[in-house]
């Protein structure tokens, strides 16, 4: 004879019945996207490398006044006395000691360790606000041109190939030299510093233009946006409801390899004259003075560094976030 199948008994509450599992298995829980993502970026060492420096440039930048107060001196100070007035330069050849970590610059012995410190406030403060500039402005017109497309596409694009072709080096140069020392309210290193994150930021969105347009003329056609549509959504709608929070990956990761590129240019444009006058510190203007005392290397060393690895600093970074991001990355 077989055995009589077992009949649950309507007497006993299913919710004390104990799970199948055994005894002290644990509830599975599933993991969010984002959850995922922090996973696969913390197994990437040279990434989370990256990322710690970026917070210790960051910091640095915040917080230069203490800093500087407590290992250096006023970035505009001068000591004449250390400067052999022969040579123009420090008396013991650098000028380096625990007072002055990196030394002292020629001519009039200002302090080098705290100029490159003050140096990342205007650096990373234009890189910062030129990114911000160029992801809104290529953000919410690469979404337009992708989601519309037809005529609101062709001008959108058109539009991106000639701010593409734009000489922004030397329209930035010839700027530069015609804007007074007062406008729009603005006056000194503010307008300076305002007239640059313009420049930089505002002519260099069509590179994350494309980016995001590219993105969105694949996600309008996904089932969940014909869902909405169908449901009587409108586009603004879609928009910013829909098709936003899947492109804030894409955004994120261009967002992070073009600071690094906006700190170049900030250098660049401050080397050859036309950023922050002096004697506010940056690292480009620290540079182009020290060409001319070539025999010096401590004085283009630091600055130069300085640059070096704020750049790989964001680079490295911005790779591993893009492997994070990448579904298909292993």
């Amino acid at each position: 004879m077989t055995a009589p199948l077992d009949v649950p008994d309507a007497s006993v509450d299913p919710a004390s019945t104990p799970a199948v599992a055994g005894s002290g298995a644990a509830a599975i829980q599933g993991r969010s996207l984002g959850q995922i993502a922090w996973m696969r970026l913390k197994r990437d060492k040279v990434a989370m490398a990256g990322a710690l420096v970026v917070i210790f440039l960051i910091l640095v930048a915040v917080f230069a006044p203490l800093i500087v107060g407590a290992f250096g001196q006023d970035p505009t100070q001068w000591n004449s006395d250390l400067i052999d007035s022969s040579t123009m330069a420090p008396k013991d050849g650098t000028g380096i000691s625990g007072d002055h970590l990196f030394g002292l610059e020629p001519v009039n012995g200002r302090d080098i360790f705290s100029r490159v410190v003050y140096g990342a406030r205007i650096s990373l403060l234009i890189a910062f606000l030129a990114t911000l500039l160029s992801v809104t402005i290529g953000t919410l017109m690469g979404v337009t041109a992708g989601y519309f497309g037809g005529l609101v596409d062709s001008i959108i694009s058109k539009t991106m190939d000639v701010f593409l072709a734009f000489p922004l080096l030397v329209f930035a140069i010839a700027l530069a030299g015609i804007v007074p020392d007062e406008a729009f309210g603005l006056t000194g290193d503010t307008l300076r510093v305002a007239l640059l994150v313009f420049v930089i930021g505002f002519f260099n969105w069509p590179y994350i233009g494309r980016i995001v347009r590219g993105q969105t003329l694949s996600l309008r056609e996904r089932e969940f946006v014909d869902a909405a549509r169908s449901l009587g959504a409108r586009g603004p709608y879609i928009i910013f409801r829909e098709m936003l929070p899947n492109l804030v990956a894409p955004i994120l990761i261009y967002s992070t390899l073009l600071i690094p590129s906006n700190v170049l240019f900030e250098a660049a444009l401050s080397f050859l004259g036309v950023g922050v006058r002096p004697p506010t510190p940056t690292w480009g203007g620290m540079l182009s003075d020290a060409v001319r005392f070539y025999t010096i290397p401590h004085f283009m060393f630091f600055p130069g560094m300085a640059i070096f690895v704020t750049v790989l600093a964001f680079n490295l970074f911005g790779d591993g976030l893009r492997d994070a991001l990448d579904p298909k990355a292993r």
